[in-house]
């Protein structure tokens, strides 16, 4: 049996001089009952990107990395301290936000091209019969940076 899934890679907008990158996914190929195996889910969480030197391996309980006990370099917030990194760097502010930082949930909301994907994503969900995606609550998006 072959495996179906991939990742189609697409250039978005170029806004600002940023290219952004859409991933393409067909929705049948996200998951298949005769990929999932019956019983507990994995306690861990495995990721790697080109220019990493390793793997790292994620308790999933916790978000922890196993070796140092670290948060991963995924989590919200290692995520968009890098955002607020390259945000700064550009000079390009959302309005009413040159005084203040954003917070996280703000900045999401101002990615205008992140939002329309995000609900052509809902509607593909609705409409291929795969039920809606399950939000977490707004507090654990409402957290600023430490200086």
């Amino acid at each position: 049996m072959t495996d179906r899934r991939g990742f189609i890679f697409v250039t978005g907008d170029n806004i600002y001089g940023v290219h952004s990158w859409q991933h393409s996914i067909p929705l049948n190929w996200l998951s298949s009952a005769e990929y999932q195996q019956p019983g507990k889910a994995s306690c861990v969480s495995v990721n790697w990107t080109l220019g990493d030197s390793q793997l790292e391996v994620v308790n999933t309980a916790t978000g922890q990395r196993r070796d140092s006990g670290t948060p991963s370099r995924l989590c919200k917030r290692a995520l968009f301290t890098r955002w607020n990194r390259l945000y700064r760097k550009s000079g390009i502010h959302v309005s009413g936000s040159v005084e203040r930082q954003l917070m996280y949930c703000e900045a999401k909301m101002a990615a205008r091209s992140y939002q329309t994907v995000k609900q052509q994503w809902f509607r593909s969900l609705q409409e291929m019969g795969l039920g809606t995606w399950v939000k977490k609550p707004p507090e654990q998006e409402q957290f600023l940076l430490s200086d």
